[in-house]
Protein backbone atom coordinates (compact mmCIF):
# COMPACT_ATOMS: atom_id res chain seq x y z
CA UNK A 1 0.00 0.00 0.00
CA UNK A 2 2.23 2.79 -1.30
CA UNK A 3 -0.27 5.25 -2.78
CA UNK A 4 -0.57 8.26 -0.50
CA UNK A 5 -4.31 8.61 -1.07
CA UNK A 6 -4.82 4.95 -0.16
CA UNK A 7 -2.84 5.51 3.03
CA UNK A 8 -4.87 8.58 3.91
CA UNK A 9 -8.11 6.70 3.30
CA UNK A 10 -6.87 3.87 5.52
CA UNK A 11 -6.07 6.30 8.33
CA UNK A 12 -9.39 8.11 7.97
CA UNK A 13 -11.41 4.88 8.11
CA UNK A 14 -9.43 3.36 10.97
CA UNK A 15 -9.54 6.47 13.13
CA UNK A 16 -13.27 6.80 12.55
CA UNK A 17 -13.48 3.38 14.24
CA UNK A 18 -10.99 4.33 16.94
CA UNK A 19 -13.06 7.40 17.82
CA UNK A 20 -15.75 5.00 19.06
CA UNK A 21 -13.41 2.66 20.98
CA UNK A 22 -12.85 2.85 24.71
CA UNK A 23 -9.62 4.12 26.24
CA UNK A 24 -8.50 0.70 27.51
CA UNK A 25 -8.75 -0.83 24.03
CA UNK A 26 -6.66 1.95 22.53
CA UNK A 27 -4.04 1.81 25.29
CA UNK A 28 -3.48 -1.93 24.95
CA UNK A 29 -2.94 -1.70 21.18
CA UNK A 30 -0.67 0.28 18.87
CA UNK A 31 -2.55 3.59 18.68
CA UNK A 32 -5.87 1.76 18.71
CA UNK A 33 -4.98 -0.54 15.78
CA UNK A 34 -3.34 -3.90 15.20
CA UNK A 35 -5.26 -5.80 17.87
CA UNK A 36 -5.17 -5.67 21.66
CA UNK A 37 -2.47 -7.17 23.83
CA UNK A 38 -3.19 -9.37 26.81
CA UNK A 39 0.44 -9.03 27.92
CA UNK A 40 0.50 -5.29 28.73
CA UNK A 41 -2.10 -2.66 29.53
CA UNK A 42 -0.32 0.23 27.81
CA UNK A 43 2.03 0.07 24.82
CA UNK A 44 2.69 3.67 23.74
CA UNK A 45 0.62 6.26 25.59
CA UNK A 46 1.83 8.35 28.53
CA UNK A 47 -0.19 9.48 31.54
CA UNK A 48 -1.87 12.85 31.07
CA UNK A 49 -3.89 12.78 34.28
CA UNK A 50 -1.50 15.00 36.27
CA UNK A 51 -1.40 17.78 33.65
CA UNK A 52 -3.49 20.89 34.22
CA UNK A 53 -6.40 21.02 31.80
CA UNK A 54 -6.66 17.24 31.48
CA UNK A 55 -10.14 16.10 30.50
CA UNK A 56 -10.85 12.36 30.69
CA UNK A 57 -13.54 12.51 27.99
CA UNK A 58 -10.89 13.76 25.53
CA UNK A 59 -8.24 11.19 26.45
CA UNK A 60 -8.37 8.28 24.00
CA UNK A 61 -4.88 6.97 24.93
CA UNK A 62 -3.67 7.34 21.36
CA UNK A 63 -0.41 9.22 21.88
CA UNK A 64 3.20 8.19 22.43
CA UNK A 65 4.37 11.15 24.51
CA UNK A 66 3.38 14.33 26.35
CA UNK A 67 4.30 17.12 23.93
CA UNK A 68 2.23 19.78 25.70
CA UNK A 69 4.22 19.17 28.88
CA UNK A 70 7.40 20.23 27.04
CA UNK A 71 5.91 22.84 24.72
CA UNK A 72 6.79 26.01 26.68
CA UNK A 73 3.34 27.50 26.07
CA UNK A 74 2.96 31.00 27.50
CA UNK A 75 -0.21 32.88 28.45
CA UNK A 76 -1.72 34.46 25.36
CA UNK A 77 -0.05 32.13 22.86
CA UNK A 78 -1.82 30.80 19.79
CA UNK A 79 -1.31 27.04 19.80
CA UNK A 80 -1.92 24.53 17.01
CA UNK A 81 -2.39 20.81 17.68
CA UNK A 82 -1.83 18.53 14.68
CA UNK A 83 -4.03 15.43 14.77
CA UNK A 84 -6.08 16.76 17.65
CA UNK A 85 -8.31 13.70 18.10
CA UNK A 86 -10.92 14.23 20.80
CA UNK A 87 -9.12 17.36 22.03
CA UNK A 88 -6.81 16.03 24.74
CA UNK A 89 -3.72 18.14 23.99
CA UNK A 90 -5.85 21.13 23.01
CA UNK A 91 -7.44 21.29 26.45
CA UNK A 92 -4.06 20.93 28.17
CA UNK A 93 -2.74 23.71 25.91
CA UNK A 94 -5.79 25.84 26.80
CA UNK A 95 -4.86 25.62 30.47
CA UNK A 96 -1.38 26.95 29.62
CA UNK A 97 -2.34 29.72 27.19
CA UNK A 98 -5.33 30.87 29.22
CA UNK A 99 -8.45 32.77 28.27
CA UNK A 100 -6.43 35.36 26.32
CA UNK A 101 -4.79 32.74 24.10
CA UNK A 102 -6.16 30.64 21.28
CA UNK A 103 -5.99 26.92 20.54
CA UNK A 104 -6.69 25.34 17.16
CA UNK A 105 -6.94 21.60 16.65
CA UNK A 106 -6.71 20.09 13.15
CA UNK A 107 -7.72 16.50 12.47
CA UNK A 108 -8.25 14.45 9.32
CA UNK A 109 -11.17 12.41 10.63
CA UNK A 110 -14.70 13.90 10.79
CA UNK A 111 -15.69 11.63 13.68
CA UNK A 112 -12.81 12.98 15.76
CA UNK A 113 -13.78 16.57 14.99
CA UNK A 114 -17.34 15.89 16.15
CA UNK A 115 -16.06 14.34 19.37
CA UNK A 116 -13.64 17.20 20.05
CA UNK A 117 -16.24 19.91 19.41
CA UNK A 118 -18.66 18.23 21.79
CA UNK A 119 -15.98 18.08 24.49
CA UNK A 120 -15.17 21.78 23.97
CA UNK A 121 -18.88 22.62 24.19
CA UNK A 122 -19.18 20.82 27.53
CA UNK A 123 -16.19 22.76 28.86
CA UNK A 124 -17.61 26.04 27.49
CA UNK A 125 -14.27 27.04 25.96
CA UNK A 126 -14.70 30.01 23.63
CA UNK A 127 -11.09 30.09 22.45
CA UNK A 128 -10.63 26.44 21.44
CA UNK A 129 -11.68 25.44 17.94
CA UNK A 130 -11.37 22.34 15.77
CA UNK A 131 -10.96 22.19 12.01
CA UNK A 132 -11.04 19.21 9.70
CA UNK A 133 -8.01 19.27 7.45
CA UNK A 134 -4.95 17.58 5.97
CA UNK A 135 -1.67 18.14 7.79
CA UNK A 136 0.08 18.23 4.41
CA UNK A 137 -2.05 21.29 3.51
CA UNK A 138 -3.05 22.94 6.77
CA UNK A 139 -6.22 25.08 6.78
CA UNK A 140 -4.38 28.00 8.39
CA UNK A 141 -2.70 31.17 7.18
CA UNK A 142 1.06 31.60 7.30
CA UNK A 143 2.84 33.03 10.35
CA UNK A 144 -0.26 32.47 12.45
CA UNK A 145 0.73 30.42 15.52
CA UNK A 146 3.28 30.65 18.32
CA UNK A 147 3.47 26.96 19.21
CA UNK A 148 2.73 23.71 17.37
CA UNK A 149 2.21 20.46 19.27
CA UNK A 150 1.43 16.98 17.97
CA UNK A 151 1.26 13.57 19.57
CA UNK A 152 2.04 10.45 17.54
CA UNK A 153 0.52 11.74 14.30
CA UNK A 154 3.22 12.62 11.74
CA UNK A 155 4.11 8.93 11.39
CA UNK A 156 0.62 8.52 9.87
CA UNK A 157 1.26 11.18 7.20
CA UNK A 158 2.56 9.87 3.85
CA UNK A 159 4.70 12.96 3.09
CA UNK A 160 6.36 13.89 6.36
CA UNK A 161 8.63 16.51 4.78
CA UNK A 162 5.57 18.33 3.42
CA UNK A 163 3.84 18.13 6.80
CA UNK A 164 6.85 19.64 8.56
CA UNK A 165 7.09 22.28 5.82
CA UNK A 166 3.52 23.22 6.72
CA UNK A 167 4.53 23.50 10.37
CA UNK A 168 7.29 25.91 9.30
CA UNK A 169 4.83 27.91 7.20
CA UNK A 170 2.18 28.44 9.88
CA UNK A 171 4.60 29.25 12.72
CA UNK A 172 5.37 32.88 13.42
CA UNK A 173 9.06 33.80 13.14
CA UNK A 174 10.61 32.73 16.43
CA UNK A 175 7.75 30.29 17.07
CA UNK A 176 8.47 26.69 17.96
CA UNK A 177 7.09 23.17 18.04
CA UNK A 178 7.15 20.25 20.44
CA UNK A 179 6.18 17.04 18.66
CA UNK A 180 6.05 13.47 19.96
CA UNK A 181 6.37 10.78 17.30
CA UNK A 182 7.42 7.19 16.66
CA UNK A 183 10.79 6.61 14.97
CA UNK A 184 12.91 3.58 14.14
CA UNK A 185 16.51 2.55 14.53
CA UNK A 186 16.98 -0.39 12.19
CA UNK A 187 14.62 -2.08 9.75
CA UNK A 188 11.23 -3.63 10.43
CA UNK A 189 10.38 -7.04 8.94
CA UNK A 190 8.62 -6.76 5.59
CA UNK A 191 5.48 -8.41 7.00
CA UNK A 192 5.11 -5.56 9.48
CA UNK A 193 6.05 -2.88 6.95
CA UNK A 194 3.26 -4.09 4.67
CA UNK A 195 0.57 -4.49 7.32
CA UNK A 196 -2.17 -1.88 7.06
CA UNK A 197 -3.03 -2.27 10.75
CA UNK A 198 0.55 -1.53 11.76
CA UNK A 199 0.56 1.59 9.58
CA UNK A 200 -2.59 2.82 11.30
CA UNK A 201 -0.94 1.68 14.54
CA UNK A 202 1.86 4.25 14.12
CA UNK A 203 4.62 1.68 13.58
CA UNK A 204 5.16 0.76 9.93
CA UNK A 205 4.86 4.37 8.73
CA UNK A 206 7.61 5.59 11.08
CA UNK A 207 10.86 6.97 9.67
CA UNK A 208 14.38 6.16 10.77
CA UNK A 209 15.28 8.52 13.63
CA UNK A 210 18.22 10.07 11.75
CA UNK A 211 16.05 10.71 8.69
CA UNK A 212 13.28 12.26 10.81
CA UNK A 213 15.66 14.67 12.55
CA UNK A 214 17.43 15.31 9.26
CA UNK A 215 14.23 16.57 7.62
CA UNK A 216 13.71 19.03 10.47
CA UNK A 217 17.31 20.21 10.10
CA UNK A 218 17.11 20.47 6.29
CA UNK A 219 13.99 22.65 6.50
CA UNK A 220 15.98 25.21 8.46
CA UNK A 221 14.61 24.85 11.98
CA UNK A 222 16.90 25.97 14.82
CA UNK A 223 17.51 24.69 18.36
CA UNK A 224 16.59 21.11 17.47
CA UNK A 225 16.46 19.14 20.71
CA UNK A 226 15.19 15.68 21.61
CA UNK A 227 13.35 16.49 24.82
CA UNK A 228 12.43 12.90 25.67
CA UNK A 229 13.20 9.49 24.20
CA UNK A 230 11.66 6.21 25.31
CA UNK A 231 11.67 2.71 23.84
CA UNK A 232 8.41 1.18 22.65
CA UNK A 233 8.11 -2.56 23.05
CA UNK A 234 5.41 -4.10 20.89
CA UNK A 235 4.25 -7.26 22.72
CA UNK A 236 4.77 -10.68 21.19
CA UNK A 237 1.05 -11.40 21.04
CA UNK A 238 0.63 -8.48 18.62
CA UNK A 239 3.77 -9.17 16.59
CA UNK A 240 2.79 -12.81 16.20
CA UNK A 241 -0.22 -11.68 14.17
CA UNK A 242 2.27 -10.81 11.43
CA UNK A 243 5.39 -12.88 12.10
CA UNK A 244 6.05 -16.59 12.41
CA UNK A 245 7.79 -17.83 15.55
CA UNK A 246 11.10 -17.91 13.66
CA UNK A 247 10.61 -14.42 12.21
CA UNK A 248 9.66 -13.09 15.64
CA UNK A 249 12.81 -14.54 17.19
CA UNK A 250 14.95 -13.06 14.40
CA UNK A 251 13.33 -9.65 14.82
CA UNK A 252 13.90 -9.58 18.56
CA UNK A 253 17.52 -10.67 18.11
CA UNK A 254 18.15 -8.19 15.29
CA UNK A 255 18.44 -5.08 17.39
CA UNK A 256 15.79 -2.97 15.64
CA UNK A 257 14.52 -0.31 18.01
CA UNK A 258 11.13 1.41 18.02
CA UNK A 259 11.20 4.67 19.96
CA UNK A 260 8.98 7.55 20.92
CA UNK A 261 10.82 10.86 20.72
CA UNK A 262 9.59 14.30 21.69
CA UNK A 263 11.39 16.89 19.56
CA UNK A 264 11.63 20.66 20.06
CA UNK A 265 12.63 23.02 17.26
CA UNK A 266 12.28 26.73 16.58
CA UNK A 267 11.56 28.70 13.43
CA UNK A 268 14.15 31.38 12.75
CA UNK A 269 13.34 34.77 14.22
CA UNK A 270 14.40 36.25 10.89
CA UNK A 271 11.48 36.38 8.47
CA UNK A 272 11.59 35.35 4.83
CA UNK A 273 12.73 38.83 3.80
CA UNK A 274 15.73 38.92 6.13
CA UNK A 275 14.31 41.29 8.73
CA UNK A 276 14.44 40.52 12.42
CA UNK A 277 11.04 40.06 14.03
CA UNK A 278 9.95 43.43 15.33
CA UNK A 279 11.97 45.37 12.75
CA UNK A 280 10.20 48.15 10.91
CA UNK A 281 9.13 47.34 7.35
CA UNK A 282 11.77 49.72 6.01
CA UNK A 283 14.47 47.51 7.50
CA UNK A 284 13.46 44.53 5.39
CA UNK A 285 16.00 43.24 2.92
CA UNK A 286 15.60 44.69 -0.58
CA UNK A 287 14.77 42.37 -3.46
CA UNK A 288 16.68 42.09 -6.73
CA UNK A 289 15.29 45.39 -7.99
CA UNK A 290 16.54 47.13 -4.89
CA UNK A 291 13.06 47.85 -3.58
CA UNK A 292 11.90 46.67 -0.18
CA UNK A 293 9.43 43.82 -0.62
CA UNK A 294 7.42 44.37 2.54
CA UNK A 295 6.94 48.12 3.04
CA UNK A 296 3.25 47.58 3.72
CA UNK A 297 3.49 44.28 5.57
CA UNK A 298 2.27 45.85 8.81
CA UNK A 299 -1.10 46.34 7.12
CA UNK A 300 -1.50 42.64 6.41
CA UNK A 301 -4.05 40.75 8.45
CA UNK A 302 -4.97 37.14 8.81
CA UNK A 303 -8.37 36.56 7.17
CA UNK A 304 -9.63 35.42 10.57
CA UNK A 305 -8.68 38.61 12.35
CA UNK A 306 -5.21 37.79 13.70
CA UNK A 307 -2.58 40.37 12.79
CA UNK A 308 0.25 39.13 10.65
CA UNK A 309 3.85 39.34 11.73
CA UNK A 310 5.65 42.22 9.94
CA UNK A 311 7.51 40.80 6.95
CA UNK A 312 5.03 37.97 6.28
CA UNK A 313 2.58 37.81 3.44
CA UNK A 314 -0.21 35.62 4.76
CA UNK A 315 -0.71 32.50 2.74
CA UNK A 316 2.77 32.58 1.22
CA UNK A 317 5.02 29.57 1.52
CA UNK A 318 8.11 31.62 2.39
CA UNK A 319 6.85 32.33 5.90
Amino acid sequence: MNNSEELKDLVRRKYAEIAQQDKATNASSCCGAGGCSTEVATIMSDDYTKLEGYNPDADLSLGCGLPTEFARIKPGDTVLDLGSGAGNDCFVARAATGADGRVIGVDFTPEMIVKAKENARKLDYQNVEFRQGDIEALPLSACMVDVVVSNCVLNLVPDKRQALSEVLRVLKPGGHFSISDVVLVGELPSAIQGAAEMYAGCVSGALQEDEYLGIIRDLGFDEITVQKRKPIVVPDDILSNYLSAEELADFKAGGTGIFSITVFARKSSVDCCGAEVGATPGQARSDKTGQARHDNADKAKDPEGIHAIPGCELGSACC
